[in-house]
């Protein structure tokens, strides 16, 4: 495993991220404890560092699990929760990016967590019902105060994030390091602005679902599945989308020697060095594949065929600014002359 500073700040942080959702379900279920275990140790082992979770992730047991999972190697991880979502269904203000939910959330968090302090802290999702200012301010307060070493965002729209870090930037407020979306050869959209706005920012990119919920782990078409196999899988019910990127995924990870799921992720971390996917798993084994990505380089020719596979076209304004680029009655002769850096 190799390692990448976080963003602009000078925090070292693995290729591949740990996602902690899995750890515990969404309707209360939780991972056996020795399974959890075995899970973190395969990836702390490997030489991973950062640990996702979430305040309402299991209802909460996520953040339980890892703080007694970390006693006494909490300091050696990167460990990274979200606020946000509901804490207190009965309240009105139990959710929400606003100061009281923000102070509350990471006192619960931080409580759950067992530990004093949160190295990423991210707002979950964009609350347009609270001033940008004040989520800003807030976070930035709870950086001061030393809860928080750094601040990210997850879902959100990239001119929202662009405010937030030029406020931030004017004011010598705590910026946003990371930018946490879902990012795989199915869902590209981040490519539109929100890549490159995080590019443009030195941001951080955690991509979320890089096999685009199981879909491109390779379950519709390992090696030997019959068509009975894979009716069981649920192929049969995929759309010519969906079925194109699996198969295509597949037949890359064939030529290579290597598994669908560590093609998918390579893919997500070829198009940028600021793309560090979050995985999760229910088995060590599981781990162990998904961190084989790593050692995962595709060839040019590949990337290209997997990108094609699936028809994504950036839009406006992309589009057309790119072909406008390339209008000589626009930009000059000289244009098409220009390297550019």
């Amino acid at each position: 495993m190799r390692y990448r500073l976080l963003g602009r700040s000078g925090l070292r942080v693995s290729e591949l991220f740990l996602g902690a959702m899995g750890l515990a379900s969404p309707t209360g279920g939780v991972a056996p404890l020795p399974v959890a275990r075995d899970i973190l140790d395969a990836y702390l082992d490997a030489g991973g560092n950062v640990l996702d979770s979430a305040i309402n992730y299991g209802g909460g047991e996520s953040e339980r699990i890892l703080g007694e999972l970390l006693i006494g190697r909490r300091d050696r991880v990167v460990l990274a929760t979200k606020y946000t979502a509901s804490r207190d269904r009965t309240d009105p203000n139990g959710y929400g990016n606003h100061r009281k939910n923000l102070r509350l959330s990471l006192e619960t968090s931080l409580r759950r967590l067992r530990t004093d302090h949160i190295d990423l802290y991210w707002a979950h999702v964009w609350d347009r019902h609270t001033p940008i200012e004040e989520m800003m301010r807030a976070l930035d307060d709870a950086v001061q105060a030393g809860k928080i070493l750094y601040v990210g965002i997850s879902d959100a729209p990239a001119w929202v994030v662009s405010r937030a870090n030029t406020l931030a930037e004017w004011r010598g407020w705590a910026p946003f390091v990371g930018l946490q979306v879902p990012y795989n050869l199915l869902e590209r959209d981040i490519e539109r602005e929100l890549l490159p706005m995080a590019e443009a920012f030195g941001m951080t990119v955690a991509s979320w679902s890089p096999l685009a919920h199981g879909l491109l782990s390779g379950r519709h078409t390992r090696p030997g599945a019959t068509a009975e196999d894979r009716a069981g899988d649920g192929f049969e019910t995929l759309d010519d989308r969906q079925r194109a990127a699996v198969l295509t995924v597949q037949e890359v990870a064939d030529e290579l020697g290597v598994t669908a799921a560590q093609v998918a992720i390579a893919w997500a971390r070829a198009g940028s060095r600021a793309i560090h996917p979050i995985f999760g798993a229910g088995t060590v084994a599981q781990v162990k594949e998904n961190l084989g990505a790593v050692d995962v380089t595709l060839p040019a020719e590949a990337v290209r065929r997997l990108s094609a596979a699936v028809e994504f076209t950036p839009g406006f304004p992309a589009d057309f600014i790119a072909s406008c680029e390339e209008t000589e009655w626009l930009v000059g002769p000289n244009a098409t002359r220009l390297d550019g850096r």
